[in-house]
């Protein structure tokens, strides 16, 4: 049975495997005002999540597997959002490159993208096949929990 990719797997489910990956990894350093930080100027409040910083990196690789190479300013258009504006009508706005920028940056040193020549970056081989291995065993898992026969226990009161 041939092996399963990113394609395959949910959206959801892939970010929080691949966000519990990085941070079990310590490939990864989280900058130190990562607590601070607001991830767009139309957010009321900084992220509740403490591995926030872990889920948006995972996030970028898995927009990359998909749309590469993407640069900061293609990912402001991917996290941005309505600025509510109280009794005023909303209004578009475009996410922080900051933290987009710091996701980068970690991500570059942990050798899971790269710049790509033409502008942007890109996955490197190795951070596609951890992406792939990890749908891989998503997949097989889910498998493993259809093929389980269903258990029915009727206690007697």
């Amino acid at each position: 049975m041939p092996g399963a990719t990113v394609k395959e797997v949910d959206q959801h489910v892939l970010t929080k495997v691949l966000s519990d990956f990085l941070k079990k990894s310590g490939k990864i350093t989280v900058p130190e005002q990562a607590d601070y930080i607001k991830t767009a100027k139309f957010k009321e409040t900084a992220p509740t999540d403490r591995d926030w910083f872990y889920t948006r990196c995972a996030s970028i690789m898995r927009h990359l597997y998909f749309r590469s190479p993407a640069g900061v300013a293609a990912f402001t258009k991917v996290y941005s959002g309505r600025k509510r504006n109280g009794v005023l009508p909303a209004k578009y706005c475009r996410s922080s490159d900051g933290c987009i920028r710091m996701a980068f940056h970690a991500l570059e040193s942990a050798r899971m993208i790269e710049t790509h020549p033409k502008g942007g970056r890109k996955l490197t081989p190795t951070g596609q096949r951890d992406m792939d291995l990890l749908a891989n065993r998503i997949v097989s898992n889910q498998r493993k929990v259809e093929d389980q026969p269903l258990v029915l226990s009727i206690a007697d009161d």
